[in-house]
This record gives structure tokens, C-alpha cells and sequence, in this order.
């Protein structure tokens, strides 16, 4: 039986679509395939972490009837990859095996029943949907992703925090040294409803989000979150746990704030952070009346020193940062300037964009 003839490009981002969330080596061998489901001419692929699944369907031509298999994702990917875009490939099924054909090429693979396929159990009562455009929810994930926690034992903090309520989605991340909220509009009014999306599903959504105005649909429940877009279906598990109090870290009426442009400030960092050491990543700013003076040094005595004019007539402070949370926070932003509001040395910093409250990042300062 012919499951599906098309050309490798359409075959390939099918299946690549699907594919991120699958690890090459595994304990239930299974979990290395992609469950593929032959419906007329709907191919649907399904691929499977036990905590995440991705579904996707495309139309795919091959003979006519039902059919379901399991094969392994990467090695047919990798096989796809290495024939030519336009090649027109087939797959057929003959005797608990798949043949995929392309030109003069022929690969015979190994498949596992479907029935052994764990599909994730989708949770009974999921909270009223919600969308907003994939470019938006892009956007949102950028702003914050970078500020997310790696390996932490504070297990709720290695992932994103999403709150919506009324209408307004908005989302967190911290690593306990610095937080990054942003926030988006929505078209309908919905209860508060906050759930912690884990790190590698965030890391997959903002692989397979496009900047494309097409609405991405949002689901919670108690467990389980479950997005929708463009013929694709995303169900993951969420983080258990309690999320800080966002609100109460995020610096209130700080007296002392400069306006400057982000892509001078992040270029000066990024100068200074040359003489940074590996272990210590810390810059001195002295902010004086009309000037910003970024410094560092590190074991070998060596210095950097780099200054900028700011309009600025508040207190003479010197502070000093992890200068790789300024150059990440400046990085991810994409206006031209960038707003710093601050108290004295001891205290939290406050960055955000002039004329506009949806982005806060929030950084602790560094003893230097």
C-alpha cells in the first residue's frame, strides 16, 4: 500500500513540524517514532515525550483506505534531508516494514505497531479557549523566554509563567536574579487562569511559531495546557508548583531614571563584557548627571571602560550588574530605546520601554 506520495519538501517539514520534541535515545524505544495515520488522503503525525505530543495533518497523496504505523522519526528525516527538495518520494507499507522510495534511491525501515504508541491522555475538562495572534505569543516568548531558570531546583521556575485574565494574557520568567513580564491583549474576556508551561515546551513553541498574523488557540487545565494552529495540535503537561509573586518583585516609583537608546547602551555592553572574567560576569555603571560610564576588569588587571551621554539630571549612583542579564534583556527587545529606572546601588533595577507597560525586566545588582 502506497501510505503517501509527495515531494520531499512538503514531506519533510510534515514531519519536521513534529519531530522536535523526540529523543534519540530513549527508554521506550517507541517514543524515537513518529505514529503516522493514514485517513484517505490525510496523512496525521504524531510524535510523543510522554509529557509533550504534537500532532499535525497534511494531505499527503497515496492509495485510498486507513492505515497506522510507527517508524523512526529522525532516521527517515535524516534520509529526507538527503535527497533533493523538488525529488518526488513515496512511501509504502509491505510486511511490518516501510519502503521509502526517491529517484533510483530505496530505504527499507524497521516499524513498531501503532497500538504500543503512548499517546498523551487529554485532560477532561479543559477552561474556556482563548487566542491570540502566533506573531503575538512569538513576541511574548521572546520577551521573557531568556529569563527562564536552567536545572533549577526550584523546579517552578525552569519554564514560563502564563496568566490570563480578563483580557489580558501575560507572561513571566525568573531564575531568581532577574524576571522578564510581558504581556498581550486578548479579544475576549476570560477567568484568571494561570498555569507554568516547563522549559522544553516553550523552547518547541517558539521553534514552530511562525511571524504570521494567524491565530494560535490556548487551552488549560489543571494539568495540561494544549495550543492550536495552522493544523497543528501541541498538548503538554505543565510544572506543578507555585510561581513567585510577580507583582511584588517588580520596583515601584524608583526616583532615578534614564532614557537612552538600547542599541548604543547594549553595543557599550557588549564592549565591556570583553574584559569580563568566565566566572564573574559583573560591569560597574557610574551614572552621573549626562553621562553613563560602563566599566569592568577582571584577574589579569586588564580594564574597560567605555561612556555614554544621557540626558539624566538625578542622583550620582554606581551599581554594578551581571552584565550578561542587560545584554540578554536589551538583545530581546526590538524598539530603539529602553527606559532604566532605579533606586541606589543596593536595589533592583527596572527596565522597560518608554510609553509602554506591557515589558518589565526586573535585575538584582552584583556586589563588584
Amino acid at each position: 500500500m502506497i501510505v503517501l506520495k509527495a515531494s520531499q519538501d512538503k514531506v519533510l517539514s510534515a514531519l519536521q513540524s513534529v519531530a522536535g520534541i523526540v529523543e534519540r535515545r530513549h527508554t521506550l524505544p517507541i517514543l524515537a517514532n513518529v505514529l503516522i495515520r493514514k485517513m484517505g488522503s490525510q496523512i496525521q503525525l504524531t510524535t510523543s515525550d510522554l509529557e509533550i505530543q504534537i500532532r499535525t495533518t497534511a494531505e499527503l497523496d497515496g492509495d485510498d483506505g486507513n492505515f497506522t504505523t510507527t517508524v523512526g522519526a529522525r532516521k527517515l528525516i535524516d534520509i529526507l534531508r538527503s535527497m533533493p527538495s523538488d525529488q518526488s518520494v513515496s512511501l509504502e507499507s509491505s510486511q511490518n516494514k516501510l519502503i521509502l522510495k526517491g529517484g533510483k534511491s530505496r530505504f527499507t525501515l524497521q516499524t513498531l505497531p501503532a497500538e504500543d504508541f503512548p499517546l498523551v491522555q487529554e485532560a477532561a475538562n479543559f477552561g474556556p479557549s482563548f487566542s491570540v495572534p502566533q506573531k503575538t505569543l512569538k513576541e511574548l516568548l521572546s520577551q521573557v523566554s531568556f529569563a527562564m531558570a536552567v536545572h533549577d531546583i526550584r523546579y517552578y521556575l525552569n519554564g514560563i509563567l502564563f496568566v490570563a485574565e480578563g483580557k489580558q494574557l501575560s507572561l513571566v520568567a525568573t531564575d531568581g536574579h532577574r524576571l522578564a513580564f510581558s504581556s498581550a491583549t486578548l479579544d475576549v474576556e476570560v477567568p484568571r487562569q494561570e498555569v507554568i508551561l516547563p522549559r522544553k515546551t516553550v523552547l518547541e513553541m517558539q521553534r514552530l511559531l511562525s511571524d504570521k498574523e494567524g491565530a494560535i488557540e490556548m487551552q488549560f487545565a489543571g494539568n495540561q495546557a494544549k495550543f492550536s494552529f495552522e493544523g497543528m495540535e501541541f498538548v503538554t503537561k505543565l510544572v506543578e508548583g507555585k510561581f513567585p509573586d510577580y507583582n511584588r518583585v517588580i520596583p515601584k516609583n524608583h526616583k532615578n531614571i534614564i532614557t537612552l537608546g538600547r542599541a548604543p547602551l547594549l553595543a557599550s555592553l557588549q564592549r565591556t563584557a570583553i574584559l569580563t572574567s568566565e566566572k564573574f560576569k559583573g560591569v560597574r555603571l557610574n551614572i552621573e548627571p549626562g553621562t553613563l560610564r560602563v566599566a569592568s576588569n577582571n584577574a589579569e588587571q586588564e580594564e574597560a571602560v567605555d561612556e555614554l551621554d544621557i540626558d539624566y539630571g538625578g542622583d550620582a549612583i554606581e551599581i554594578g550588574f551581571n552584565v550578561t542579564y542587560l545584554i540578554d534583556a536589551l538583545a530581546n527587545m526590538n524598539q530603539d530605546m529602553v527606559k532604566i529606572e532605579l533606586a541606589d546601588s543596593n536595589s533592583s533595577a527596572l527596565l522597560t520601554i518608554p510609553d509602554d507597560a506591557a515589558f518589565k525586566y526586573v535585575v538584582m545588582p552584583m556586589r563588584i
